[in-house]
């Protein structure tokens, strides 16, 4: 039996309206659990991407990837678990922050290279990116009371010239016509 791991799916879908509405339907009704999700718009105009990450073995992603092929919408879907990947996730934490205890908390935030982005007579406002990082310094502020957190999820590229979609566009896409599969990354 296969280890049930997180999976770093990249989709690259038509950007137009409904098209997160139909894939996180696809991930209901086949009972499939996103742990975190992230879209934006991609480099290639009309088209933006999508990146997921899944919890299961081969099995699941093969099923994930099988069923966003099925959608009208979805381009090109790729697995890019076991590539050589850059991963970020952003957050937010607002902290408890009195006189007494800020320095410390200052403090923490250097280390983690993380930033304060706003300062309130009893709060601060913490911005943090990094993938493992972010539950630690999480783990490590939770004395000083966290009254709210606000996660990006996870956004991955794969290194070098490879394109984190697969092949280099070759082609150019306009406003009035669907994408090519053939022609998109």
């Amino acid at each position: 039996m296969e280890a049930i791991t997180d999976h770093t799916i990249s989709a690259l879908v038509e950007d137009k309206p409904g098209v997160l509405a139909r894939v996180s339907g696809l991930f209901r009704r086949r009972g499939f659990n996103i742990s975190n999700l992230s879209v934006g718009h991609s480099e290639v105009p009309n088209l933006s991407r999508m990146t997921f990450v899944v919890q299961g073995d081969e099995f699941v992603v093969e099923q994930v990837t099988k069923q966003l092929y099925k959608l009208i919408d979805v381009v090109r879907v790729n697995d890019i678990t076991g590539d050589a990947m850059v991963a970020r996730e952003l957050a937010l934490v607002k902290v408890k922050a009195t006189a007494d205890n800020r320095s410390e908390i200052m403090q923490l935030v250097d280390i983690f290279r993380a930033n304060i982005v706003d300062v309130a007579a009893d709060t601060v406002i913490i911005e943090v990116t990094g993938d493992d990082k972010i539950d630690s310094l999480f783990r490590l502020l939770k004395p000083f009371g966290i009254k709210e957190v606000m996660r990006t999820g996870r956004i991955a590229m794969v290194r070098g010239p490879a394109s984190t979609g697969g092949k280099p566009l070759t082609a150019n896409l306009d406003d009035h016509n669907a994408p090519d599969v053939e022609s998109v990354p």
